[in-house]
Parts: structure tokens; sequence; C-alpha cells
């Protein structure tokens, strides 16, 4: 290990969804601004290689990365608060783990030793861990360990930060995130589930530096001194974490609780500088005080679930602010949409957006809606599969191409005007085997998307297997469907914009997972402003 990189673990007690990743980005966002080069890994329990094949429903949205990681969910609020690009490393499942072992034991790494959890295991979860201090690029690496302690599952992750808690105790502290309920019937809030979630851990031999408190009410002196004593950690380690009205409120809260003065003390380090947050405070002034007020319909086929579409809905706030308005979201069912109910569902909306996905469940429902929005001149904007079904409709319904589809979902369709990829023809896995990372865009001067971007040369992150099939582009952009972004190397069309109607862009790639609070991506922004614009007209 370098000596000049510091570990920050953080782990979770007595439930799931306290929130670890949002106070790990908080947190690495102080540190940033006090002056640290920061970044941020999850390590992820589960035993898929990684959440790509995993169902919405089950994990949420899946994240890419530059690189082409198809991450956990959270790495996209990393990346949201630090404006800090991550990457394979950052993101460690279970199952990433074991492949490696295994592929190791299968080429005789070990020596015909007999592979175990401990050391074998451990040891690959070390190296992963500190695989990101390897070039020096970074000051403190905080890890988040998902689960609960107390899982079998996160078993191991614990015994690998009690071993780097050993081998390095000057360089590791652990923050563990627990739960102080309120109960209403008692009128009080009770310790007694992190005492037991803080002995639970010191069982596992990892004695907690930092505890923050997820809480609906005040933590007061009285409870914060009950908590250190019964747990072991000094006063100003009790950190409060109350419920806030956003995610973007956090960093601020964390501030006011000084935690990142304290890690900053247990790690030995120094305060560098007076953070300067103005910035972030004038994105949250901005976020509170909307000048104007919009409303987009979402249109997805797994809106039960929010995080499904997580960087978008964070996206459109990003790009709300930026237009000083507030962007209510409309969480619409593709499958509920008819042609006799498209109006009814859709007509008072300011802008319509067709959700990423795969599959046929929802389809028609998704082309009814891009029907309604190009021939009412609404604002839409399609994302992957949502600019295919965009082209889907233009086929059906304006090259009259009745039978167009996309061989995703009719394989013997008489217009594949949607096809399969070339190269994936042959795969057999699906597993980390989509068009996945950043590639090159080229655009029209003058299009729709070149003015948004304020730029002809864009690089934007994918996820797909299928494209458009350029045998049939000269037909579409003679009946006026402009293939307006292309990549410079394939010929791939990336974007497909209808220059007659006010704003309709259609994107190959997910410029969601590109948003951040310092930057908005500049297509949201453009949207948001068009369905502003389409809202005055109206």
């Amino acid at each position: 290990m370098s000596n000049s990189t510091k570990y920050v673990f953080v782990t979770g007690g007595v439930t799931s969804s306290l929130g670890k990743g949002i106070i790990s980005a908080s947190l690495a966002k102080l540190l940033q601004a006090r002056g640290y080069s920061t970044t941020i890994q999850k390590l992820d329990p589960y035993i898929n290689i990684d959440p790509g094949t995993l169902n919405p429903y089950e994990h949420g949205e899946c994240f890419v990365t530059d690189d082409g990681a198809e991450t956990d969910l959270d790495l996209g609020h990393y990346e949201r608060f630090l404006n800090v690009p991550t990457s394979q490393a950052n993101n460690v499942t279970t199952g990433r783990i074991y492949q490696a072992v295994i592929e190791k034991e299968r080429r005789g790494d070990y020596l015909g030793k007999t592979v175990q959890v401990i050391p074998h295991i451990t040891d690959e979860i070390k190296d992963r861990i500190q695989l990101l201090s390897k070039d020096g690029k970074f000051d403190i690496i905080i890890t988040e360990i998902g689960g609960t302690v107390g899982d079998i599952e996160s078993l191991p992750y614990v015994e690998a930060v009690r071993q780097m808690l050993w081998e390095h105790e000057e360089d590791c502290i652990v923050i563990h995130l627990t739960l102080v309920p309120y109960l209403s019937a008692a009128g009080e809030l009770k310790t007694k589930p992190t005492q037991h979630s803080v002995k639970q851990m010191m069982e596992l031999g990892v004695q907690p530096d930092i505890l923050c408190c997820r809480t609906e009410h005040e933590l007061d002196l009285t409870l914060r001194k009950k908590i250190a004593k019964f747990c072991n950690v000094s006063i100003n380690a009790v950190i409060e974490a109350r419920d806030a009205n956003s995610i973007y409120d956090v960093p601020l809260l964390m501030q006011a609780e000084e935690l990142d003065k304290v890690v900053l003390q247990k790690l030995g380090l120094i305060t560098r500088i007076k953070p300067d947050l103005s910035d972030w405070k004038a994105f949250l002034q901005r976020l509170k005080n909307p000048k104007k007020e919009v409303t987009i319909g979402l249109i997805g086929k797994y809106v039960e679930l929010k995080d499904s579409y997580k960087s978008i809905s964070e996206s459109f706030i990003h790009g709300g602010v930026a237009n000083e308005a507030k962007v209510n979201v409309e969480w619409i069912h593709s499958e509920t949409l008819t042609k006799e109910n498209i109006h009814e569902s859709l007509g008072h909306l300011n802008g319509i957006l067709v959700a990423p996905g795969f599959g046929t469940r929802g389809i028609s429902g998704k082309i009814e809606a891009v029907n309604f929005a190009r021939e009412n001149n609404i604002p839409f904007l399609g994302i992957c599969l949502g600019m295919q079904v965009a082209v889907i409709e233009f086929a059906r319904n304006v090259l009259k191409m009745t039978d167009a589809n996309t061989t995703e979902i009719s394989e013997k369709t008489k217009f594949p005007v949607i096809s399969m990829m070339e190269e994936q023809k042959q795969v057999s896995y699906f597993g980390g085997t989509m068009r996945l990372g950043t590639y090159k865009c080229q655009l029209k001067s003058n299009s729709k998307a070149s003015k948004a971007y304020n730029t002809e040369n864009i690089n934007e992150r994918h996820r797909h297997r299928f494209e458009f099939n350029n045998s049939y582009l000269e037909q579409f952009e003679k009946a006026g469907m402009l293939a307006s972004g292309r990549n410079p190397e394939t010929g791939l069309v990336e974007v497909i914009e209808i220059p007659k109607h006010p704003w309709f862009v259609g994107v190959q790639f997910h410029p969601e997972y590109k948003s951040t609070v310092a930057k908005p991506h500049p297509l949201f922004v453009a949207f948001v402003k068009a369905a502003l614009t389409h809202k005055t007209k109206k």
C-alpha cells in the first residue's frame, strides 16, 4: 500500500437503504473541497459478476462508466457529486472476486494450495480495494461495503477490512452508518439498535471510528454521549444524519456536523484549505427557489421502481436548475398507453421522454407516446430504446412501412429499421458483452444536437446491442428524419432528429450517465428549455 493513500470504509447496520452511497459521496465532496483528491468504490456482496444482467426491479438502474463497466447505481451518485469519472475499479462484486480467484487457481497461481475464503478471497478483496491507489492519483479512497453488517454475504468484506485495519492502522478508518429510530408511542429516539449493530461489528473484529446516525429527529447531547459511551467512540465522532429534503442537502448537513474534520483528524491529515462550497450552495439555492415549473412525462416499463431510471430523474433536476425551473416528472407505465387513452394520458405534458430498456413488454405504448409527441409538436427525447422506438414509429406512420420493427422484437420483420449490430451476432453470453462505454460521435452543424452541445464532436456512453439500419437512412432523411450524429469510424447513427419539429431528438447513447451538479448534461438542459417554451405556447 502507498503510504500517501488513506482509506475510509463505510459500512451499514440495522437496516438496508440508509444511504451509505449518499453519505460516501457527501464526504468525498467535502474532502474534495478541502483540496484532497478523492474517489469512491463500491463493494457489492451479490454473486452476479456485475449488475448488467439484473432486472431493474431487482437492483435499480445499471450505471455505465467511461471504460464500459456495468456498475451499481451508487457510482452515479459518486460522479454526480464529485464530477470525476469512475471506472472498472470503482465497483467490485463478490462474483468478480470469486471469478478472479478461481481463474488464478486454474492457472496454478496458488501452487496447489487449498483455496479458502481466508486468505485467498480476503486477499483478493484487499487487492481490489488498493487497486485505485496504484498510480498515486488519489489521496483518500472511500470504500462503501454494500449490504448490512451481519449478512452472511458481507462477512468476507468485513474480514478484509479488519485485516487492513490491522495491517495499516494509521491509514484506515471505519464509518458505520446506523439507524436511531423514533418510537412515536414512547416519544423517544432509541439507541439500542445502534448499540447492537456496533456490538456485531466488534464481534467481527472491527471497531467503528465514526458513527453516522440516520434519524428523523435531532440527536441531543445526552443521546450523543450515550451512543459514544456504549459504542466506544468519541462524542465528536457521533454524527447526526438527519433526513433531508434532497440528497443535495446532505454535503452541507455533513459539513455542519464536521464529518470531514473528524475524518481528517482520525486519518492524521491536516486541514489543507477552508472548503469552498459556494457553487454547491448556489445550485441548492436555484433548486429550492425555481422561477418556473414544467411537467415532463417519463415513459418506461419499470416506473414502479423509480431507481430504475435514477440517472434520468437526477439529470432532470440538473437540467431544471440550469433553466431555473422545477421539473415535475410524471412516471407513466408504457403498458398502460393505448391509442384510445393517449391524449388523456399525455395531452397535459410539456415534454415527453421515452426511456431506455430491453424486450417487447410495453413497446406499443412507447410507440404511441412517440407518435403523440411527433404529431402534436411536443418536445421529445428518446434514449437508447427510446430512439429506436422513434425510428420504428416514423417508419410505420410516415414511410408507411407498416411492419417496420426492431429485430430484437421481430426477427422476421419485412422492414428491420433497427437491427442487431454485426459484432453482436456471434455473442452467446449476455453479461458484459453489449457495446459498452464511451464512443465518439460527430454532430451535423446547425442541428438541434450540435446547438445543445455547442460543439460538433462529442463523447458519450453506450449500452446496447441493436442499432439503426443504415440501409434505410436515405429513405428516412428524404422523409424528414435527419441522422444528425454519427460515429466517425463506423458510421453508426447515434442521433436522430426531425428538423421541422420544435424539438424532437433521439440518441442511441445514454446522456444521463454524464450529467453532474457541476456540469448538467446539455441535452437535458436543452430538452427542459424546449419544454418550457412549449408550455408558454400552449
